[in-house]
């Protein structure tokens, strides 16, 4: 049996985890290439790991110099989860990858008086009694599957899901056509969930211009895409506006922060980018010239934005599988994080696409505005062409 480590190796771990932590957020934000670094890697994994275990497991991984593919807890002596479920058995001498898992137990009468005394809902039984709850995080081990031994298993990649669910429903296994994915008509159906018709029209219409999507609020509700694109740059596209929608970047006026329309951008375009590369889906690389500048190496923008394109882009891959991975839906939110955000609005009227927002950019050049107002929102997006 593995030793457990000391109060002091835990407190060095942590220690050297924060500075790393901190280290690839600002690079992030400093290089477009190290975000899409952290991109690819977060749809390699299928968007199972929020922002905090992602950048945890991204370290140990390259400081022992191997590309993981698959992480899984030892499970139960039982058999009945983790590894062992499958079959498989970690190898004697591996040394676990730590991630930080909810901890849920029943507070005591005493703890549940306590955290309402200072402001923290506590959740309790019909009779009173304080419930089982979330009540903090603690470091555990996960192993890849290179460090595994037993029975087959195949790699429940985002790709793999999506045949078992249309072999489910009864329709042909391999998916062929321009459009390697076959994820088009659900990607339409994910717009129309949201209260949004959907149309395909011709380049220069109302709205839509000469930009490859576009997504118009207020009354109208309605995502519009160039016709005539390869349909895997509809996939794309579709994927972009969807995540515009998904990420808040859409909705009524309330109060809030600001959002900068360049986070916007970089929000919807990171989604579209972890979900079509999971999908196997390859698009180009990002060539957006405000791609995080507007962060101004604020590694909290950062941070924030890496949370919501997270978040967003796994409950996307969740409904175009029908299998919501919940490995990590309980990681702690960061301190200070906001949660009631309002999008970006123009406040001027025009139907000039080039001229520049009110609201002021701390970059001198963020390229043609995607933001248009006809009377109600419209957001006008030039995507780059994924390469098939």
């Amino acid at each position: 049996m593995a030793r457990s480590s000391t109060a002091q190796e835990r407190a060095e771990f942590l220690e050297h985890a924060h500075t790393d932590f901190e280290a690839r957020l600002t690079r992030m934000a400093a290089e477009p290439a190290h975000w899409i670094e952290f991109l690819d890697t977060v749809a390699l994994w299928g968007a199972r790991y929020r922002t905090m275990n992602q950048l945890l497991l991204m370290m140990q991984a390259a400081e022992r110099g191997i590309q993981p593919r698959y992480f899984m807890p030892y499970g139960k002596k039982d058999g009945s989860s983790g590894w062992l479920k499958h079959g498989r058995q970690v190898r004697k001498g591996e040394t676990g990858f730590k991630v930080w898992a909810p901890n849920r137990r029943r507070p005591t009468k005493a703890q549940a008086t306590e955290w309402e005394a200072a402001g923290r809902k506590v959740r309790r039984d019909p009779d009173g009694r304080p419930a089982i709850q979330l009540v903090g995080f603690l470091l555990e081990s996960t192993f890849d599957i290179s460090q595994t031994d037993g029975d087959p298993f195949t790699v429940p990649t985002i790709q793999v899901l999506r045949r078992r669910r249309v072999t489910a429903a009864g329709l042909p296994q391999l998916l062929t056509g321009d459009d390697p994915t076959g994820a088009f008509d659900d990607v339409v159906k994910l717009i129309k969930d949201e209260g949004y018709s959907f149309d395909l029209v011709v380049p220069g219409s109302r709205y839509l211009g000469d930009a490859n999507g576009v997504t118009v609020a207020g009354t109208r509700r309605q995502v519009l895409l160039r016709d005539g694109m390869s349909p895997a740059q509809l996939v794309k596209t579709g994927l972009h506006e969807l995540g515009h929608i998904r990420c808040g970047h859409l909705g009524d006026d309330q109060d809030g922060v600001i959002i900068h329309r360049g986070r916007c951008e970089t929000e919807a375009e990171s989604v579209a980018h972890i979900v079509c590369a999971a999908l196997d889906l390859h698009t180009a690389a990002y060539s957006d010239a405000y791609v995080l500048g507007w962060a101004d190496g604020d590694i909290s923008l950062v941070k924030q934005t890496a949370d919501t394109v997270l978040r967003v882009a796994k409950t996307i891959l969740g409904d175009l599988t029908g299998e919501l991975d919940t490995t990590d839906d309980n990681t702690a939110p960061p301190p200070g994080a906001q949660t009631n955000r309002r999008p970006y609005r123009p406040q001027h009227r025009t139907d000039d696409a080039h001229t520049p927002p009110s609201v002021p950019c701390r970059r001198r050049s963020v390229g043609p505005s995607c933001c248009r107002q006809h009377g109600l929102q419209a957001r006008r997006h030039r995507n780059t062409a994924p390469t098939t």
